[in-house]
């Protein structure tokens, strides 16, 4: 990451918190922004959310076809459908899902159909499995069912599929205000920093809507570069300058006055996105198109839409 105000190709930085802080620039100039997005990306307001710790779903994987689950417990190195992995958990347990987990989560079942684009859950007859349960007025989809009757099951419920949404909508519409600052309509480079965004997925980030559509090759994870440039600037006089002087140069975007934030946000509700094509995307992962916004009979829904986007 270091150095890219002296590169010319256009870089997003993203830290991915309860706050997104947002970078986005090149030798040229340099933009900033901070995008409210709340807990949920760490576990927070999910139904079965929990903070990466022993226990915690924190990869996830879902067969097109089957429909069928199989995931990674932080603990224990194998997946849930290999030999061996109930004795690998037997001590630390399945206990929820953390923010990395929901994230796969959510994305596998877009890319499975068992979402649509505007993030409604489809019903067992409509996406052919009887793992999409109902649940209250809208569905679930069962991601682990505890052997122990006495734990409940580990589910993606419409509620957290909302928050997701809410979450990489703010996102998302913090970068396109960078973007539409910097007059362009893609980037080259995006840049996952913090601690948060050294354990996501690049792909399936993209599958879902929180980063702009870029050859996956090009996004790659800087770890606590937050960390990393306090300790440069503690220990080198010369870099400490140079911080100084390039902070002085960047322009900071506030995304509460900005009135196009809120359009922005409404087309990022979809997944991944309402208007933009995501072709880069495309060219290596299949979306399907299905549509769960329908009445109850073939497509089996329970009604119409009942909440909105």
């Amino acid at each position: 990451m270091q150095g890219y105000n002296k590169s010319k190709d256009l870089t997003l930085i993203v830290d991915v918190g309860t706050n997104a802080e947002i970078l986005l620039g090149n030798k040229q100039r340099v933009l900033a922004c901070s995008s409210p997005t709340g807990p949920a990306f760490e576990g927070a307001q999910i139904s079965s959310g929990q903070r990466a710790a022993p226990g915690a779903i924190e990869r996830v994987e879902i067969d097109p076809k089957s429909k069928e689950p199989r995931f990674k417990v932080i603990g224990s190195d194998l997946w849930s459908d290999e030999s061996g992995f109930d004795e690998s958990i037997k001590k630390i347990g399945i206990t929820g899902i953390c923010g990395s987990g929901i994230i796969e989560a959510v994305a596998e079942m877009r890319i499975a159909g068992l979402l649509d684009e505007s993030g409604l859950i489809g019903s067992p007859e409509a996406t052919g499995t009887a793992r999409s349960k109902p649940d209250g007025r809208t569905y679930s989809y069962e991601l682990y069912a505890n052997k122990d009757a006495s734990q409940p099951a580990i589910q993606v419920t419409q509620g957290d599929i909302r928050a997701i949404q809410l979450a990489k909508s703010a996102l998302y519409a913090g970068a396109k205000l960078l973007m539409d600052e910097m007059e362009v309509d893609s980037v080259d480079k995006v840049v996952l920093a913090g601690a948060f965004g050294a354990h996501i997925s690049s792909k399936h980030a993209m599958i879902l809507g929180m980063i702009p559509d870029v050859s996956l090759k090009n996004v790659t994870s800087a770890g606590n570069a937050a960390g990393t440039g306090a300790r440069i600037a503690l220990c080198n006089i010369n870099a400490r300058s140079e911080i100084e002087q390039i902070v002085g140069k960047i322009t900071k975007v506030e995304t509460a006055v900005e009135p196009k934030f809120q359009e922005h946000f409404v087309a990022a509700n979809a997944i991944p996105h309402k208007h933009d094509p995501f072709t880069e995307l495309r060219k290596v992962v299949q979306i399907p198109s299905p549509s769960f916004n329908a009445l109850s009979g073939k497509n089996g829904k329970l009604g119409r839409r009942r909440r909105r986007a």
